[in-house]
């Protein structure tokens, strides 16, 4: 009797190369679009980080005026942020009497409230 392969070996043979050959596709693809979106990330560094810090400054300052001039609460002053400062943060430091608004990951402002000059921002890093 002669040994003769069988089609199914010869089938699960063939079959797997093409099963593990999806996973690295899969791989590269994800590695590319993460790429991709880092690049992105950093060519509008400049313009993210420009309203962010903008945009932490302006709510720091109307929440420390609001605040420590209109005596109202931090969590009433945060009702004043406008459209767009949604994700702007505000804190206090009552010792100081100070208003910090932070931009996550990105950029942090704090305005303090000085007798006779108001709420005044902190002096910003070149």
């Amino acid at each position: 009797m002669a040994t003769t392969e069988t089609p199914s070996a010869t089938t699960h043979f063939r079959e797997k190369p093409t099963r593990r050959l999806w996973p690295r596709i899969l791989l590269v693809a994800v590695l590319v679009l993460l790429s991709v979106g880092v690049v992105g990330w950093f060519a509008n560094r400049a313009a993210i980080n420009g309203y962010a810090v903008t945009g932490a400054s302006y709510a720091a300052r109307v929440a420390c005026s609001c605040r420590y001039i209109g005596g109202r609460s931090i969590g009433d002053c945060a009702k004043d942020k406008v459209a767009g400062m949604e994700l702007v943060r505000l804190s206090e430091d009552p010792k100081t009497k100070s208003v910090t608004a932070t931009f996550p990951l990105v950029a942090s402002q704090t305005a303090t409230y000085r007798e006779g000059y108001g709420c005044v921002l902190e002096k910003w890093a070149d």
